[in-house]
């Protein structure tokens, strides 16, 4: 049996070295592993060797494609009969693959599992809330899941046709949702990842949401918007719309509509805060939470906007 890793890369070599060694380190009696590295560099050279039973593999694509075109391109070039889409910058637990072998076959309507995030050693507040965020709900089917870590059947990825080339981000939402219409996706304590690239500071952090937020409009065509989703679209455009009310009210000098303006603003960034705060267990201060979300919904609401823009632009 052949279980095929799927890297998309990009950038600096360090975190993905630690990633496919992760990889060749998983306990797998009985499996062979291929690695298939599809990198964006003009030059790569991975400083880990093969060992019996494992390959590496890497191949070149123009910087100009979409993550999603090198998965696919990856899973194209892949022979397993089982597939593996992982981040370039994960280290997967030993465990990772017998875990992940094991709750696939468990269940008959199960088609695709993968494993919870884990604190690095020392782990700043940033990752902890990151962390806590991806872990609010473990062992059990969700509809939607994050593409650092996704194993399922090479047919799972055949029926859906593989990643939406056409999103630059939210690609992995995209994909795992349409995963969920084939059956169920079950998401584990048992095993378990460190994502490496975590961001460490907050204006990191809002780069990168503004990235992000661009395909948020773009992630919702040609699918269903569950229910759970809907408030990732909608509050930060309520936060947008209170924020430039809360400016106009104060500045044509209504101080009483201008203050019940800002407290709606505010009351979602209160409302996210408390329910992480309750969902860490109370490890996390408050305060670092409500910084957090202060930072994380302008980013969204910028991201969105420019995304946006973007479909005006490309429609006219």
């Amino acid at each position: 049996m052949i279980v095929s890793f799927i890297i998309p890369h990009k950038g600096r070599t360090e975190m993905l070295e630690q990633t496919v060694s992760s990889v060749l380190n998983l306990q797998h009696p009985d499996v062979e592993l291929e690695v298939l590295v599809i990198t964006q560099n003009d030059h790569l050279d991975i400083k880990t060797e093969e060992t019996p039973g494992n390959t590496i593999r890497i191949y070149q694509q123009p910087e100009s494609l979409t993550i999603s075109h090198l998965r696919n391109f990856g899973f194209k070039q892949a022979k397993g009969d089982y597939i593996a889409f992982l981040d370039a910058d994960v280290a997967l637990s030993p465990n990772w693959l017998i875990v992940m072998l094991d709750l696939l076959k468990q269940e008959p309507g199960r088609v695709l599992v993968s494993a919870m995030q884990r604190n690095s050693d020392n782990a700043p507040v940033l990752e902890r809330i990151r962390t806590a965020l991806s872990n609010a709900e473990t062992d059990c089917d969700l509809s939607f899941l994050p593409g650092r870590n996704l194993f399922m059947r090479r047919e799972t990825v055949e029926k859906v046709g593989g990643f939406p080339e056409h999103l630059t981000t939210c690609e992995d939402y995209y994909f795992t949702y349409r995963v969920s219409e084939l059956g169920s996706m079950y998401y584990s304590s048992a095993a378990d990842y460190v994502h490496l690239g975590e961001d460490k500071a907050l204006r990191s952090m809002f780069d990168k949401e503004i990235w992000r937020g661009q395909s948020n409009l773009h992630s919702i065509r040609g699918r269903k918007i569950p229910l759970s989703e809907v408030p990732s679209f909608l509050v930060p455009m309520w936060i947008l719309f209170f924020a430039l009310a809360f400016l106009v009210a104060g500045f044509v000098g209504q101080l009483s509509l201008s203050l019940l303006c800002l407290l709606f603003a505010i009351l979602p960034v209160l409302a996210y805060s408390l329910r992480l705060y309750g969902v860490a267990n109370r490890e996390i201060e408050f305060v670092e939470i409500i910084k957090f979300y202060l930072v994380y919904f302008p980013a969204r609401i910028i991201g969105t906007l420019v995304g946006l823009f973007k479909s005006i632009s490309a429609g006219s």
